[in-house]
């Protein structure tokens, strides 16, 4: 039987697969691709960074995840460069 903070990870997911719905497609895309890659195997440390990024209007999103622009963040770095290669 799963723990309570296994069941709070699997509801924090579902959670994040759910914002990562976005009205710009390109963004969709790569959230899905990402999700296929990750599953739920993503990081507590990715989910926190995944949570932020999506706090950003998507044309400002795009711009980070298609590489026209960088964060100086470095907690969302790592986030970034996985949803590029996504």
């Amino acid at each position: 039987m799963p723990s309570e903070r296994e069941n709070d990870q699997d509801r924090q997911r579902q959670r994040l697969r759910w914002h990562c719905r976005r009205a710009l497609l390109e963004l969709d895309l790569v959230f899905q691709r990402f999700w296929q890659r990750t599953g739920d195997g993503i990081s507590d440390e990715d989910a926190a960074a995944l949570e932020r990024l999506l706090e950003m209007e998507d044309h400002d999103l795009w711009e980070l995840v298609s590489g026209r622009r960088e964060t100086d963040d470095p907690r969302l770095k790592g986030i970034v460069a996985q949803l590029r290669q996504a």
